[in-house]
């Protein structure tokens, strides 16, 4: 009872977003996590000594990078984990601090700064150029607490997603062409050992992260107006 009454919000909201889930409404959500995949690949590809040519989106929520060099079996391991630590941090700094619209405004510039870096496709340019200079919008002129509840959004949104997606891409359909089938190409193992892995890490860190990160109560406070 506790935790119902000390998160009833987020609750609320994943609760909302898994209603939705199969409408056009979440559609730019969901093409904004499969950034953050395609970004983590590209960060770590960055991070282990390699180069990043190219990094796409497409309006059927589908992405990848193009790069030389970098650890591979890092790169590759990146996508889904990498997004989910990226949920995380954003769920947790909305809920544990103050710094909602600079943190917006951060994930604004790093969407335009990689599009300018890397992206070339009409498509994913319009997207990240558009999201971006929304959350710069966002930020510079909406509340605090506007801010606030989209980061937990997206947050949420990426933390759910990851394992799901986990699950889809790499055990119940492993004969796609997924980052788990390419780690097994390289470097042995099934495809599903590998989703299964990353499954269980991903639970995890879910369930630490949230016990250990969100503290007594996660809800915004409702002021009082006269």
């Amino acid at each position: 009872m506790q935790v119902l009454r000390g998160h009833w919000q987020l609750i609320a909201l994943i609760g909302l977003v898994f209603a939705l889930w199969q409408t056009p409404v979440t559609i730019p959500l969901k093409i904004l996590i499969v950034f953050l995949h395609e970004l983590s690949h590209a960060a770590m590809t960055v991070l282990t000594g390699g180069e990043v040519v190219s990094l796409t989106l497409s309006a059927d929520q589908g992405g990848a990078v193009w790069s030389i060099g970098g650890n591979r079996f890092l790169t590759l391991t990146a996508g889904y984990l990498g997004s989910l630590l990226i949920g995380l941090v954003l769920l947790i700094a909305a809920t544990r601090t103050h710094a909602d619209r600079a943190i917006m405004g951060i994930f604004g510039v790093l969407m335009l700064v990689v599009t300018a870096l890397y992206i070339r496709d009409g498509f994913a340019i319009i997207f990240c150029v558009g999201t971006g200079a929304l959350m710069l919008v966002t930020a510079r002129f909406l509340p605090h607490d506007v801010n606030d509840l989209i980061l937990r959004v997206i947050g949420l949104t990426s933390m759910v997603y990851v394992p799901y997606d986990i699950f889809s891409d790499t055990i119940a359909r492993s004969d796609l062409r997924s980052d788990a089938r390419m780690l097994a190409e390289e470097f042995g193992g099934a495809t599903i050992m590998w989703g299964g892995i990353w499954l269980v890490i991903s639970v995890a860190v879910i369930g630490m992260s949230l016990w250990r990160g969100l503290g007594p109560s996660s809800n915004i406070a409702l002021r009082k107006t006269h």
